[in-house]
């Protein structure tokens, strides 16, 4: 079985900061994922009452129900081991095309190239929803068909930020180069230390996978081309999520006295 394999179309939410997540995405018109039925581990229930009561309140109020079943049903059916007894069936999400929807004017958007598996894709997320980006752009091969899997990583963020499909990387960075976004690429030939960037809005920022990296296509095209700094001598790759991580916060603080969330 390839690696991939084992992720697709999970879309069994594992744990309770998942479900929270899907239910306060609840309205938004840029996600309309619904839970089905939530799974909860029976013998759960007497110690934890008042989120069982919570979450019969609002399976009554969204119309899905809850199943009480046993502790090795919910570990059979789970890939990871923090599920704390607690499951969500979920339909699928609709992800936008970018250009169907209005993208800001002076904003922060992030697209995440080449990324090798949906943990480290969740844990960029998280970082760049923290960062205050405001949306991120997704090839039509990604990981969201593992959106179970990516919503834990991500610890809720993959369902709470703005996502938008588009045809190609090229397509979404001459998108945003029409609307007046300078594009940030991160890698290191003929880069500029990202400290001594200006990031300042709009911006779109383009984050590789360690293998992959950037398609040349897309770093002909960019603004700048920046290097996040060792402190040490070190010859190995951040990892995308780290990288997003520095990246995101250094837009974030650059912006900070802007509106960016």
């Amino acid at each position: 079985m390839k690696e991939a394999d084992k992720f697709e179309k999970s879309n069994l939410f594992e744990g309770i900061v998942s479900i929270r997540a899907l239910l306060g995405a609840y309205g938004s018109v840029l996600n309309n994922r619904r839970i089905e039925e939530i799974l909860y581990d029976r013998d759960k229930i007497s110690r934890t009452p008042k989120e069982y009561a919570f979450l019969k309140h609002r399976a009554e109020e969204l119309n899905f129900q809850i199943t009480e079943v046993s502790r090795s049903e919910i570990e059979s059916l789970a890939i990871g081991q923090s599920h704390g007894g607690i499951l969500a069936r979920c339909s699928e999400r609709t992800i936008p095309m970018l250009g169907d929807l209005p993208i800001k004017e002076n904003g922060f958007y992030v697209m995440l190239e080449g990324i090798e598996d949906p943990y480290n894709f969740g844990y960029a997320l998280r970082s760049l929803y923290a960062a205050g980006a405001d949306g991120v752009v997704l090839s039509p091969r990604n990981w969201m068909s593992a959106a179970g899997v990516v919503c834990r990583a991500s610890a809720g963020a993959s369902e709470q930020i703005p996502m938008y499909l588009c045809e190609s990387s090229e397509m979404a960075v001459d998108t945003f180069k029409a609307l007046g976004y300078r594009l940030i690429c991160a890698d290191l030939p003929n880069s500029v230390p990202v400290y001594e960037t200006d990031l300042s809005f709009p911006i779109f920022l383009v984050v590789g996978g360690e293998k992959r990296g950037i398609s040349r296509s897309v770093l002909d095209k960019a603004s700048a081309i920046v290097r996040i700094e060792y402190g040490r001598d070190f010859p190995a790759a951040l990892s995308a999520a780290s990288a997003a991580t520095v990246l995101g916060f250094e837009v974030y603080r650059q912006n900070k006295n802007e509106e960016i969330l």
